[in-house]
């Protein structure tokens, strides 16, 4: 048995494994790309976790009240946590970089990102540590790596050598992480991955609005890429 990956657009997504549910980045209110044909009450059916990259509203978004309606674990850095506990969660998983942690269901590490971490509240911004991406091992089936919001850096190298990630959900929007032609030089050179989930696009008009430029740089690799409308699923 595989595992199910769905797309809520920008850069949420559920992980369905048979013995887990996860959620990562749960921007769904609020969210333009959230798909019209459910609601965040069905996306969110089930979940038994939920893994956050970093502190961005648009990446925490609806993680508190989903955490609180479903029990499910929260695992994020050491400062998301503790700022999710003065929010009265108390199933935490804190982490940090290079750590790895054993759920049961799957492990689940922290790697390197390149960008930021923080939330706004009344116009000033919290401290929340730094931005990670996200190794989920699953028994049995492929290393998924979910980059979070980065840049390209030469260090991906050692997170390929290291775990080996055959699935890889990688921003490819520009401005505000890798654009399209980044994104392919950072999958082609330093990742052997099987199967790609570009991310983090068209939400804002800030943003690239599509994956054109992700594809054309992927060139003959670009059958790697599962380019999926928010709300499809595939099965990996």
């Amino acid at each position: 048995m595989g595992m199910k990956l769905t797309w809520y657009g920008h850069s949420a997504f559920k992980l369905e494994t048979g013995a887990a549910t996860i959620l990562f980045d749960p921007f769904l209110t609020g969210n333009p790309m959230f798909p019209d044909a459910t609601t965040p009450e069905e996306a969110t059916q089930g979940a038994t976790h939920i893994i956050l990259t970093h502190g961005h509203d648009d990446h925490i978004g609806d993680s508190i009240y989903i955490l609180k309606e479903t029990g499910a674990q929260l695992t994020a850095n050491f400062e998301i946590c503790m700022w999710a506990t003065r929010q009265g969660i108390e199933n935490i998983n804190p982490m940090n970089s290079g750590g790895m942690v054993d759920t049961g269901p799957f492990r689940v590490g922290m790697v390197r990102a390149d960008h930021s971490s923080s939330k706004q509240s009344d116009g000033e911004a919290i401290y929340l540590g730094n931005p990670h991406g996200i190794i989920v091992e699953v028994p049995g089936q492929k290393v998924l790596y979910h980059m979070g919001d980065t840049d390209i850096f030469s260090d991906m190298a050692l997170i390929n050598e290291i775990y080996q990630p055959k699935i890889g959900l990688v921003p490819v929007g520009d401005r505000f992480t890798m654009g399209g032609k980044t994104a392919a030089m950072a999958c082609q050179r330093f990742f052997k991955f099987d199967t790609i989930v570009p991310c983090h696009y068209g939400t804002f008009p800030i943003l690239d609005q599509n994956t054109d430029a992700f594809l054309t740089a992927m060139g003959d690799h670009s059958g790697k890429v599962a380019a999926m409308a928010p709300g499809d699923f595939i099965e990996i």
